[in-house]
């Protein structure tokens, strides 16, 4: 058992934790093993993220006045969260996967960028392509019409020296 001091230890490392985190995802756990809980730790550091297994009441009070007291009110059963204060679509798409192979594995709810989503947007959230893929879409978008523009302006030059060139070698062009 946890004495007193620890208690409150664990309590303002949560509180400070849900404080930093804008993404965080409650999930449920029963009847995992010891291996699938490593395995699942281990998946959720690779995405960026951090893992805890918490108490409902104690998830509840530490998050009072936190954007995520909306998700963390009322839970029941084995709790546990999935947080980050990064990505929130490669957090999303590795605890996907670990689902899909762990039906012990469960989400309740979530919340990203401080709002608070369900159980299908976090799947919609998984489906989504990375960070990295939507900023090179972006670029490509804001940069196709310059470079329509400098090929426009550079056929013009190009078409006017073929004509010439062909009346030059068809001797069109006469002193």
């Amino acid at each position: 058992m946890k004495n007193r001091e620890d208690k409150k230890k664990d309590f303002a490392e949560l509180r400070k934790a849900l404080e930093a985190a804008n993404n965080v995802f409650v999930t449920g756990f029963e009847k995992m093993t010891v291996d699938q809980d490593y395995n699942l730790r281990k998946t959720v550091r690779g995405a960026g993220g951090n893992y805890k297994v918490v108490k409902n009441n104690i998830a509840e009070i530490a998050s009072e006045g936190l954007s995520s007291n909306d998700v963390l009110k009322g839970l029941r059963g084995m709790t546990s969260l999935a947080y980050t204060s990064g990505d929130p679509v490669a957090l999303a798409k590795a605890l996907t996967a670990y689902a899909k192979t762990n039906p012990a594995f469960t989400f309740k709810a979530g919340l990203v960028e401080g709002r608070a989503i369900d159980i299908k947007a976090i799947n919609d959230l998984a489906n989504m392509p990375p960070k990295e893929e939507i900023f090179a879409k972006l670029l490509y978008l804001i940069n196709a019409p310059a470079q329509r523009l400098v090929t426009a302006l550079g056929a013009v030059g190009r078409n006017l020296a073929v004509v010439v060139d062909q009346g030059v070698k068809e001797e069109k062009f006469k002193a």
